[in-house]
């Protein structure tokens, strides 16, 4: 069974669909086939189409989208007779087509004969269309068409849309085109498991993609299966500026620590690779001269990591090590012929499971090297202090202090814009102080990303109430006792801090929902969306089946809109697995963030990398 169908809800039928659609436009360009990639959207859309499987499409060749001339038009012997793009609608990427395009019209050969095409992902851009119509290039394409593919799926319970500026877009740009998609996500997901009875939400993104969502369903739609019930229960919208402290708390899962220290892209990380094993099976991973992992539950030992705080990790890294060698020893006693040919069935998985197993002992070592650190223990010591109020109304020395030795500036903007959500903004001398010494050590330039943050309110100044404080009370947000070894709340995903957000996905799912957080949320931005939806008579009846059942698990979509942490999606996963819970949540976002990424996405490119 595939990892993606072994929650609630068979998450693999999103990957079938998005292939599905993608094979119909490959049909369409018969003969020899290269694709000519938008990069990041190829990382993505491997989720859904395995290259084994566009082989099979007459797929020969797969090139990233670069500036200049096709690396095909280099061999005067390759013979495609369609060249396919692959690609978002943006400005940027139309000016690389037209590149390619003129450079192979330019050149000589029997490639010259290709026809070409565009595929959009997800919707047609008039434009991007009309770029292409200035550049000359438009002709060029037999079939422009749309790969509606808005969403792809990472894990049994993770979604992605994999749009990595969807917050700034909104709240920078004004540019509210991905709420759109997101509407689009969600129909698509009640094409597949049934109209949703209940929608909630929180934050004016929240508000926005639920109107939308009103607008499609009244639009005519072909149904993609015969659905005989409901299968998700309630959606939950969440805006990510409802909750800013969150994403720029470290988080100290095992996952989450992997990727605020050498960030995971789509369930991938590269890592230096003579830290590993050298023997020929482990090079095989080795690409670019990084160590490839994949991380997704398909690993059962990654899979009972991950949700974990880093301090448990190594006791279960132990207790997994002394399984394994006690699994693998059995072949030395006397055993008869069907217990041997028991063992041989089970050698392969035991095997997979001591080199996964060595594999996470050493991303465990190198975490463990930097989370010993005295400059990550100060910095986490700093943050924990902000979260519980601590001088949060003063000049932080240890701001200071990292600015007088310039660390990497995403790090200082990361600590500025927590001190500022967990105080609700900052007095002006504070504020105008740490722009100042920001401008004096790193240069003026970067005022314009001082600019951007303010912009987007992740830097303000206070005014008024501090509304965080109220919040962090009231719901319970920080806990001071808190046991990571065997937790008994959300907390454990920061060692102190509850995320706010899953703190309302928590009580969203309870009987009276929000009823009991009326003052909470007004002190929260945005408006609250409280709706049912017309369920068709089709699903109703079964329904009504189905939910008559009490001991019935309800399966929640919590749909994060501007990008959420693994530490949430712990956070989640651990209120799913909890006894007396009676919900499994599936997770859905615009794009898996941390403090960093977030931080950057919002910085200009002119910015060095840290």
């Amino acid at each position: 069974m595939s990892y993606l169908s072994r929650g609630k809800i068979n998450i693999q039928e999103v990957q079938e669909n998005s292939w599905k659609e993608l094979l119909q436009l490959l049909e369409k360009c018969v003969g020899t086939k290269a694709i000519v990639w938008d990069e990041p959207l190829a990382d993505a859309i491997g989720s859904i189409a395995m290259f084994s499987l566009l082989r099979d499409q007459d797929v020969v060749k797969m090139f990233p989208l670069r500036r200049g001339r096709l690396p095909i038009g280099q061999n005067p012997l390759t013979v495609y007779k369609n060249i396919i793009f692959i690609t978002r609608p943006q400005v940027n990427l139309m000016d690389m087509i037209a590149d390619n395009i003129h450079g192979e019209e330019r050149t000589s050969g029997p490639h010259k004969m290709s026809t070409f095409h565009l595929f959009f992902v997800p919707n047609r851009s008039l434009l991007c269309e009309q770029i292409l119509k200035n550049r000359g290039v438009y002709g060029n394409f037999t079939f422009i068409e749309e790969f509606a593919c808005t969403i792809f799926p990472f894990d049994y319970d993770l979604l992605s849309m994999e749009l990595d500026s969807a917050f700034k877009e909104l709240h920078l740009e004004s540019d509210p085109s991905y709420m759109y998609q997101a509407a689009q996500a969600i129909m698509m997901l009640q094409d597949l498991y049934g109209v949703i009875p209940r929608v909630s939400g929180k934050g004016l993104a929240a508000k926005h993609v639920w109107d939308l969502l009103k607008r499609l369903s009244l639009e005519p739609r072909t149904p993609k299966k015969h659905i005989t019930h409901s299968q998700i229960d309630h959606l939950l919208l969440l805006d990510r500026s409802i909750d800013l402290v969150s994403p720029l708390v470290t988080q100290l899962t095992y996952e989450g620590l992997i990727d605020e220290l050498f960030q995971i892209n789509r369930c991938t990380v590269h890592l230096p690779p003579e830290k590993f094993s050298h023997s020929n099976e482990d090079q095989k991973d080795v690409i670019a001269g990084k160590k490839q992992i994949i991380l997704n539950s398909a690993d059962d030992i990654f899979a009972e990591l991950r949700d974990k705080n880093f301090n448990a990790v190594g006791s279960t890294l132990n207790r997994r090590a002394k399984l394994i060698s006690s699994q693998l020893d059995e072949r030395h006693g006397d055993r008869t012929v069907q217990e041997m040919k028991q063992f041989v069935d089970r050698l392969p998985k035991m095997l997979a499971s001591k080199k996964s197993l060595a594999i996470h002992t050493t991303v465990a070592e190198l975490i463990k090297e930097t989370a010993d650190s005295s400059e990550f223990l100060d910095s986490l010591m700093v943050e924990q202090d902000m979260v519980l109020g601590v001088d949060t109304d003063k000049i932080n020395p240890r701001i200071e202090e990292c600015i007088a030795k310039k660390v990497p500036l995403v790090k200082v903007l990361r600590l500025i814009c927590l001190q500022s959500a967990t105080n609700s903004g900052l007095k002006p001398k504070i504020l105008d102080f740490y722009k100042r010494e920001i401008i004096q050590t790193y240069g003026f330039e970067h005022i314009i990303s001082l600019t951007n943050l303010e912009k987007c309110g992740l830097l303000k100044v206070q005014s008024g109430q501090r509304q965080f404080m109220v919040v962090r009370k009231t719901l319970r947000l920080t806990i001071e006792d808190c046991d990571e070894i065997n937790p008994t709340d959300i907390n454990y995903v920061h060692s102190i801090y509850a995320p706010l957000s899953v703190r309302l996905a928590q009580h969203a799912t309870k009987p009276n929902g929000w009823a009991n957080l009326q003052d909470s949320l007004q002190l929260l931005p945005g408006p609250v969306v409280d709706h049912h939806q017309n369920i068709p008579p089709s699903q109703l009846s079964q329904r009504n089946n189905i939910t008559s059942q009490n001991d019935a698990p309800k399966v929640v979509l919590v749909f994060f809109l501007g990008g959420c942490t693994y530490a949430e999606i712990s956070a989640l996963r651990f209120l799913s697995q909890q006894e007396e819970s009676n919900v499994e949540f599936i997770i859905a976002t615009t794009k898996i963030i941390n403090g960093n990424s977030f931080i950057k996405s919002l910085m200009e490119p002119l910015v060095p990398e840290s």
